[in-house]
């Protein structure tokens, strides 16, 4: 097939065209006349470039025409996306092993794209551009049937190499959503103290006070589990879903600390405190509501203790 024919007409190009263009300037280059593939192979580069953004990393086979891309493309306020392309259909046929960690490739990079960003992306997507070249490289000069046999090996390797990479992948992306949730929760807690301090004309203090300490006591809750490292988001659903999570975390605690703070301040419930002073008693309401924000269980079990118990048996009356 001639050099010439692998260069497509249309304005943009695959990375498909990238591909055969590239391996066409290979072969041009080992049998000595390469000028004008190399010249065929530059202007296809540069249309995939233009559309896809550029190769910062690459893998290209010098046996098939087969090859894998890493590009970056700068995007609205100087964010930088990066993707993965990659043909290797030829190259994988007789090894579907391989062809199996390519696809698992395929997967990780789909998601490094879109949920991270930043310093996090990058380094996963390069981390998974490495091992689909590793893996492609496997491939390439595998004829012999001893060098199958160190590509089964090898493949065992490199499912190591993707297992920390999708490792680095769940914690980047769990750090990432854990952020959005405490914005979230920020946010919603800050129009939780501004909602209660408009019920402070009605001389309602202690309903105020309870609000406030409950929000607070949940945002406290989630940035302790997080600094011990116990705490995960379901990041793959997007930012939007775990802000939305995030915001409903304080209301909870609101909502549980007011509920206790009424169950105390009407009676049906009873402070643990010696003394009668109504200063200490306000601020006894203010430790509850905060423990009521702080642990669900806490406030759910406390009010619980108030209703009478469901499916009591009365006791039988002796005969």
């Amino acid at each position: 097939m001639s050099s010439g024919a692998l260069v497509p007409t249309q304005h943009h190009a695959s990375f498909s065209d990238v591909v055969y263009a590239h391996f066409a300037w290979w072969q041009a280059t080992r049998n000595g006349g390469h000028d004008h593939a190399e010249r065929a192979y530059h202007d296809v580069l540069k249309r995939f470039e233009e559309q896809h953004g550029r190769v910062v990393h690459s893998f290209w086979c010098t046996n098939l025409e087969s090859g894998i891309a890493l590009t970056e493309r700068e995007r609205r306020f100087r964010r930088r996306v990066l993707t993965l392309h990659r043909e290797t259909d030829w190259a994988t046929k007789q090894f579907p092993e391989i062809a199996a960690q390519l696809h698992r490739c395929d997967e990780l990079a789909i998601r490094a794209r879109t949920v991270l960003t930043g310093v996090r992306q990058r380094i996963c997507l390069q981390l998974v551009a490495a091992s689909a070249g590793h893996l492609l490289s496997l491939v390439d000069t595998a004829s012999s049937p001893a060098a199958t046999a160190e590509v089964r090996i090898a493949v065992k390797e490199e499912q190591q190499a993707l297992g920390r990479a999708e490792r680095y992948y769940h914690q980047a992306a769990n750090g990432q959503a854990e952020i959005v949730y405490v914005a979230g929760m920020a946010a919603v807690a800050v129009v939780v103290a501004a909602v209660a301090g408009l019920f402070l004309r009605f001389e309602w203090k202690v309903g105020v006070a309870a609000l406030i300490a409950g929000a607070i006591g949940a945002v406290v809750s989630v940035i302790q589990r997080i600094n011990a490292q116990s705490f995960h988001v379901d990041y793959d659903v997007g930012r939007p879903y775990a802000f939305f999570l995030g915001g409903l975390r304080p209301l909870i605690g609101a909502a549980f600390a007011i509920a206790l703070a009424f169950a105390f301040d009407s009676g049906m419930l009873h402070l643990p405190i010696a003394s009668t002073k109504t200063k200490d008693e306000h601020l006894a309401l203010v430790v509850v509501s905060f423990l009521a924000g702080f642990s669900e269980r806490f406030a759910q079990d406390t009010l619980a203790s108030v209703l009478p118990q469901a499916g009591a048996q009365p006791e039988a009356k002796p005969k």
